[in-house]
């Protein structure tokens, strides 16, 4: 019998609100894997993120300093993690602290640490901000845009695009803005948030749908599941959601990671109108909220991606389940006071 190597891999996003992070997903991928046996490190930014009290999610939860806080900050906090866990792997789930993580990356590998991101350009350049020119350089349709920082910009903006128009945020949220009021509100909304520049861009209707997926690095596909989305929230999150079998979203996913070389996990939110038409609305650089309908349908990108991590060699997933559906839910969790003061006074559980 072959003893599966302990794997002590660090996971952050373990919120599970209205807008949840990917944490617990990812961290139940890890569960199931076959190539492994994953002892999970949970790195939370609050002491109420429900995935660090869930039963036999998490072996022991640090909390972390807010990306606000500095690279500096951080860097402390995952050497001193590391002294007590000995970390073979980080995953990192939201998109605000990507790159301090990435910044940390060779300091982390000297020290045996091993992640599986983007490179520097490949976050820059499909950022919402430059998505415009994104699509122009790959020769991917995506829908007009401008990036504005006050609210001269936003009506010169909206003068040249029309209504309805969405308004989105550097990292998180969007809303469709149908006049000008809105517009300039969802703008304050957003810019007290999450800060400036502010993405307008031209609205497009259809059929909202995603694909998750994995690049080794080199332009080849390693992994990739298309669904859509069948409840949709306020804030524009899939709240259930079907896998569908729709070659013309794999054919956009294959030319994305051939023409940039994608290194690591993504989600592509493309709009399809009732003509047939795909257009790439975001790029997000890191595992969906959703990814466990992806894993359960035979592709479990977490696991896969903390091998391509360790330099370890990996198969390319050829298909997946179509039909199965995801359907998200809230749950009540009872929880001692002591745990949740321990982790506030000590930063760790």
């Amino acid at each position: 019998m072959t003893i599966k190597s302990r794997i002590n891999i660090a996971v952050t996003g373990l919120n599970a609100i209205d807008s949840p992070g990917p944490g617990v997903s990812v961290i139940r991928g890890l569960h199931e894997a076959k190539s492994f046996h994953p002892v999970i490190t949970g790195l939370a930014y609050e002491a109420l993120e429900p995935g660090i009290y869930m039963d036999g999610l998490v072996n022991k939860t640090y909390l972390i300093p807010f990306p606000t806080e500095g690279i500096d900050a951080l860097r402390d906090r995952l050497l001193y993690i590391h002294s007590r866990e000995k970390l073979d792997v980080i995953i990192p789930n939201f998109d605000a602290e990507l790159f301090s993580f990435m910044k940390l990356e060779p300091e982390l590998r000297q020290l045996g640490i091993h992640m599986f991101l983007p490179t520097f350009d490949q976050f820059e350049e499909r950022q919402k901000v430059n998505l415009s020119a994104f699509g122009k350089k790959h020769g991917i349709d995506v829908p007009e845009g401008r990036s504005v920082s006050g609210h001269a910009e936003l009506s010169k903006a909206v003068k040249d695009l029309g209504f309805p128009l969405m308004v989105k945020g550097r990292y998180y949220e969007a809303f469709a803005a149908y006049n000008l009021e809105q517009a300039n509100g969802y703008f304050n909304t957003i810019s007290a948030k999450w800060g400036l520049p502010i993405v307008v861009q031209q609205f497009v209707k259809g059929m909202e749908l995603n694909v998750t997926g994995l690049g080794d690095g080199n332009g080849n596909m390693v992994a990739a599941v298309a669904m859509r989305k069948q409840f949709i929230t306020d804030k524009g999150k899939a709240w259930a959601g079907i896998t569908i079998n729709d070659p013309q979203l794999l054919d956009i996913t294959r030319k994305f990671i051939a023409s940039t070389s994608w290194q690591g996990a993504f989600e592509l939110e493309i709009m399809k109108t009732d003509k047939g038409k795909c257009y790439l609305m975001e790029i997000n650089p890191r595992i969906p909220a959703w990814i466990y309908l992806a894993i359960a349908t035979g592709q479990n990108i977490p696991e896969t991606l903390v091998n391509l991590a360790l330099g370890n060699t990996v198969t390319a997933y050829n298909d997946y389940e179509v039909g199965k559906l995801f359907i998200r839910y809230s749950y009540d969790m009872i929880v001692d006071r002591s745990r949740f003061e321990q982790l506030s006074v000590f930063g760790e559980l």
